[in-house]
């Protein structure tokens, strides 16, 4: 029940995002907008993920509110979401982004602890810098620090996030009425000193059921793809074709192996935006359904922003104009660089690219049959590209519905996705054991 020529099974996460990862999805009639202050919202969506036997449902986070304007961008803190949908599942992952810039260790590895505990093993942690000016000054600081100083400083949160998870030993709860409730032994100090952190410790609960939490990083930057490649045991990462795909996954695993770890023990997935439909034509029709809605002024003047040229007059449904190429652009050049690839492949109207700008950005983009996205996602699989996917949904609860129920069983039938749970934590889920000390 895996890939022939590997053992390997694919791996897939459902990424929750508001009414879906498409920036007009809220506009549509129907839309769960009046939805997104309710827990019982996000239940039923990491149910549907559960019945679908996924790895995981994740939860990005910022610490800014954004443009209002623009539709809805965070509404619950993700970890307190968390501690309810996991009392509202039963096998399902449930991973979070925090920032190490904003959080202390000791209150990160208290919370996810907690988490893990209430759970039974099935927490895990996306570790992030965080990006914007603006969540900075909503925690006492001007702006944010360098790019170098954030990743030194994730790197020593990270560390002793992990001392303080091992501050207990497996044992040391004895719970002996007569001898005492804790073998004092078996619990330790961190006392570590270091750039950024001093934490005494030892952690105030005790150790979790998979001895560590899973711990994600979906870095790009060559700092960012360091960290993956010494601590993550899970990676989200931004591809748009499999040309990409490949030379990110290998990079990371070669890395991994260069820092002495188990390449094979990192699990990389590629974010997948997907519209799924009996037929490829009613995919399209589903996918322009959602690119009708969106605000043209808007979306125009945000690709003007990407493309460093005024857009505002360009005819929505006419090809887009020549752009300079990619050796002569000024301007930021990772997104640059995925819109020329977006345009010599698909060849969109202005129109049709806006709408892929506004469903996953630089993301992989599945349309088609179940049949005909899981021939892609085979491909990306066997071909060095994925050990999995991150699936952004483009609509909620609908593309999520879409996915489990048309393309999970093709994947089944190829032997390339579990038919039921064989374990009860992420760590099991992804092939790890728990951790001991």
């Amino acid at each position: 029940m895996a890939d022939s020529t590997t053992g390997r099974m694919l791996h897939l996460n459902a990424f929750l995002h508001g009414c879906g990862h498409h920036g007009a999805a809220w506009r549509l009639p129907g839309s769960p907008l009046a939805q997104l202050g309710e827990i019982s919202f996000y239940e039923r969506l990491a149910q549907i993920a559960e019945r679908g036997l996924f790895d995981a449902v994740f939860f990005a986070d910022g610490q800014s509110v954004g443009d209002p304007a623009a539709g809805p961008l965070w509404h619950l803190e993700p970890l307190t979401m968390l501690a309810a949908i996991a009392r509202a599942t039963e096998r399902i992952g449930l991973v979070s982004t925090v920032s190490s810039t904003f959080y202390e260790p000791f209150h990160a590895a208290r919370l996810l602890a907690s988490l893990d505990h209430i759970s039974g093993g099935r927490v895990g942690v996306n570790i992030v810098t965080s990006m914007t000016d603006s969540e900075a000054r909503n925690h006492g600081m001007l702006a944010l620090p360098p790019h170098a100083e954030r990743y030194a400083r994730a790197a020593e949160f990270i560390d002793v996030v992990l001392d303080l998870w091992d501050s207990w030993h497996e044992d040391a709860v004895t719970a002996d009425r007569a001898g005492g409730y804790v073998d004092a032994s078996r619990v330790r100090p961190v006392s570590h000193k270091g750039s950024y952190f001093s934490v005494e410790g030892p952690l105030n609960v005790p150790r979790s059921p998979q001895g560590h939490p899973v711990l994600f990083q979906a870095g790009a930057s060559a700092p960012g793809r360091e960290l993956a490649a010494s601590y993550a045991e899970g990676v989200y990462a931004v591809a748009y074709d499999l040309a990409s795909a490949q030379e990110y996954y290998g990079d990371i695993k070669r890395r991994a192996a260069q820092a002495g770890r188990d390449p094979g023990s990192v699990v990389i997935m590629p974010g997948l935006v997907t519209y799924v439909a009996p037929t490829r034509q009613e995919a399209l029709a589903k996918q322009a359904r959602v690119d009708a809605v969106l605000p043209v002024e808007t979306s125009l003047a945000g690709l003007s922003r990407f493309i460093l040229r005024d857009a505002s007059d360009w005819e929505l449904d006419g090809p887009v104009p020549p752009l300079v190429p990619a050796s002569d652009f000024t301007g930021p050049a990772g997104r640059y660089a995925t819109i020329l690839r977006i345009i010599e492949v698909e060849q969109p109207t202005v129109r049709q690219l806006l709408g892929r700008l506004a469903a996953g950005g630089g993301h992989a983009t599945m349309v088609g049959t179940p049949e005909q996205v899981a021939d892609q996602m085979q491909l990306w699989f066997e071909q060095g590209g994925a050990d999995g996917f991150n699936l952004m949904a483009p609509l909620l609860p609908e593309s999520l519905t879409d996915f489990v129920e048309q393309v999970v069983p093709v994947l089944q039938s190829r032997g390339l996705f579990r038919t039921k749970y064989t374990t009860d934590t992420l760590r099991g889920h992804l092939g790890e054991a728990r951790v001991p000390v």
